[in-house]
């Protein structure tokens, strides 16, 4: 569930080259925490790429199928817990919980998430 800048660009790298520390994905509160996008980021579906965009101010960001059906499912009314107990129901044989946790961090740590 990664995703990559159009300026090719890693999210998670520092202009010095250094990585940033993923969050503390026990920090999530999978019971509370009901993420949604937010407010000046939006989710769009770009037809001639065939994949989903994440706009956020100042630039976008192309994200993969597996990234933009978790933030589809981001919508402020599930929890964490129910967004990885629905993606575990499409994906019987995968390890949903942790890339879901790790990649929602990410995404909040980014500030794209509420």
């Amino acid at each position: 569930m990664r995703s990559r800048r159009m300026s090719g660009s890693d999210p998670t790298t520092r202009s010095s080259g250094q990585s940033r520390r993923s969050p503390d994905t026990a920090s999530l509160s999978v019971e509370v925490w009901e993420p949604a996008l937010a407010h000046a980021t939006v989710l769009r579906y770009d037809g001639v790429r065939e994949r989903e965009l994440l706009i956020v101010p100042e630039r976008v960001v192309i994200l993969n199928r597996q990234a933009g059906e978790v933030l589809r499912l981001c919508d402020g009314t599930r929890s964490v817990k129910e967004i990885i107990a629905v993606l575990a129901e499409r994906y019987p044989h995968a390890p949903v919980a942790a890339d879901v946790l790790d990649f929602l961090g990410r995404m909040r740590s980014e500030r794209w998430l509420r």
